[in-house]
This record gives C-alpha cells, sequence and structure tokens, in this order.
C-alpha cells in the first residue's frame, strides 16, 4: 500500500493543472505546488491569492505578465538541460503565464506575509551547485533559496541526480525551530530521464526511490518507486535518499515553506549517517556532472 505522502502522476490533476498540491490538500500550512501544461498558443490566467509564486519552465518557453509587466522565459528543453530562468509573483497578484510553442510550468507557492514585486532572474544568474561526491555527486540550481533569492517565505532548488547515484543523502531532516534546525514543510517532485538519455520519461520505463522516516516521538514511514509526475511530501522526519536508478538520470523540485519569522535552511543530518560527509574528502565529484553546463557568469 502507497503512503498517503505519496501522489502519483495524475492522482492530484484539478482544473488547468496536472498537479495540484495545496496546503490544503498536503495537510499542512504553507509550501504548494502546481504544475500547468499549456498546448500550443495556450495560456492561463491565475491569481496568487496568499501566496508567493515563482514560475519554472520544466520544458519549453513562457510570457508571464503581471500588474502591467510582462517577462519573456527563455525555458528549457528538458529539466536536465541546466537551470532555466524564472518569474516570481507576489501574493495577492492577477498573472498570465502563456506559450506560444506549449511547454509545461511549474508554479511554486508559499504562503507568505509580505508583497514582494514581480521579478525576473535569468538562467546565467543561478548559482549550479556540484554537491557531494562518488556515487553521492548531484547538481544543484539555487534558484530560490534564501541566500540568493530575496523572498518572504519561500526556498526552492533543483537537483539533479546522474543515474545509479543516491541524492538527499546523509538523510537529514528540518521539522523544528531549534538553534540548528528550521522547521520547513517539503514538496519533492520528480522528472526521471530516458535510458541513457536527457529526454524526460513519462509513462516508460525510468525511475528512482525515495525515503522518508521520522524519530520515535514523530514517526512517518514512506519508501516509494518515483517516477516522472510524482510527488512526496515531507511534513516532518528524516528524508533520503533519492537513488536515481543506473542508466535514468533524476531530477526533483524541492519547494519549502515554514511558519516560523526567519527564512532560512536548517537541517540535521541522521546521526548515524553523518559521517559519510566526511567519506567525500578523498572521492572526486562523479565527471558526468555538471550534466549541461551552467550558462556564462552562473
Amino acid at each position: 500500500m502507497n503512503s498517503k505522502y505519496y501522489v502519483p502522476v495524475g492522482s492530484a490533476a484539478t482544473g488547468p493543472f496536472d498537479l495540484e498540491v495545496t496546503p490544503e490538500s498536503a495537510g499542512w500550512t504553507e509550501s504548494s505546488l502546481r504544475v500547468l501544461t499549456l498546448t500550443p498558443g495556450g495560456s492561463a490566467e491565475l491569481a496568487s491569492g496568499d501566496d508567493e509564486i515563482i514560475v519554472v519552465p520544466l520544458a519549453g518557453s513562457a510570457a508571464v505578465s503581471s500588474e502591467g509587466t510582462e517577462f519573456a522565459l527563455t525555458g528549457r528543453r528538458s529539466v536536465f538541460d541546466g537551470p532555466s530562468d524564472f518569474a516570481y509573483v507576489g501574493r495577492d497578484s492577477a498573472y498570465t503565464v502563456a506559450s506560444a510553442a506549449g511547454g509545461r510550468f511549474a508554479l511554486c507557492g508559499a504562503r507568505a506575509r509580505q508583497k514582494f514585486p514581480f521579478r525576473y532572474v535569468p538562467a546565467a544568474d543561478i548559482s549550479v551547485e556540484l554537491r557531494g561526491a562518488g556515487n553521492c555527486s548531484r547538481q544543484v540550481h539555487n534558484f530560490g533559496t534564501a541566500d540568493r533569492f530575496e523572498a518572504d517565505s519561500i526556498i526552492a532548488c533543483e537537483v539533479v541526480t546522474p543515474g545509479g547515484n543516491w541524492s538527499s543523502y546523509p538523510s537529514h531532516k528540518h521539522d523544528e525551530n531549534s538553534d540548528v534546525e528550521s522547521q520547513l514543510e517539503e514538496i519533492y517532485y520528480f522528472e526521471i530521464a530516458e535510458a541513457n538519455a536527457t529526454a524526460v520519461d513519462f509513462g516508460g520505463t525510468g525511475f528512482g526511490y525515495h525515503r522518508v522516516y521520522g524519530t520515535p516521538e514523530r514517526p512517518i514511514e514512506v519508501l516509494e518507486e518515483v517516477r516522472s509526475g510524482d510527488v512526496v511530501l515531507v511534513p516532518h522526519g528524516y528524508h533520503g535518499p533519492s537513488i536515481a536508478a543506473p542508466g535514468h538520470h533524476m531530477y526533483y523540485l524541492n519547494v519549502m515553506a515554514g511558519p516560523g519569522d526567519d527564512r532560512v535552511w536548517n537541517i540535521c543530518d541522521d546521526p548515524a549517517h553523518t559521517w559519510l560527509r566526511g567519506s567525500w574528502d578523498h572521492q572526486t565529484v562523479d565527471p558526468r556532472l555538471p550534466l549541461h553546463a551552467p550558462s556564462e557568469g552562473a
């Protein structure tokens, strides 16, 4: 039996969205994610409401307009083609996403108290980090992290894990506010590449695994096979690893927010596995990374 924290592709499609995860549907208070697919020439008129929104092209390009301003997002062919440019929409804003050629777009959301202005960030300005080493190597696009982008509460990033590698490891948690940890609800949205390729595999053989587990005081148990379009919710507990099957690169989009006053990503490793970080000092980063070199200036 699948966990209630696992959202298979297609099971949370509503209205214009292929996927809609809201605080209400997730059973929490802050984080949300919608995935919007537009046919060529299609558009969607939307409203941010109580949320701030980051519009990230997963595949294709778009024009995002709000408050009399329009930003053209160049986008990308797929999530395995490096970071994309994006647009930020503040709370209490009407906005439109339109695509001349069609595409798939992530609308990352979080409850916001303060309204920030409508903004555009080019792909060249996004930090690309190679994290870990050996078979724990992965590529992180820090487009919406607290240290890279100003916002009210949202924290968002992308991770690309080469086939056969482990990611989100050592397992870690961020479910309470303390001197070393911040309380954050987290959404993992997955896309898996076709065998030995960088095209996204929907309905094919590509897969990976994701793990979430708790403490004696706050138990949770998730171990799911994930495929393109699947989501895993992390309300609390240790999460990781995310494991990419050999031959299939794994992408996931993380969207986080919490009820605390500080917008910060502080984590605690599972004490049983934190020693692993020291082992990376004697290993090299997987030579397949970066899968696509970042643009000049990134």
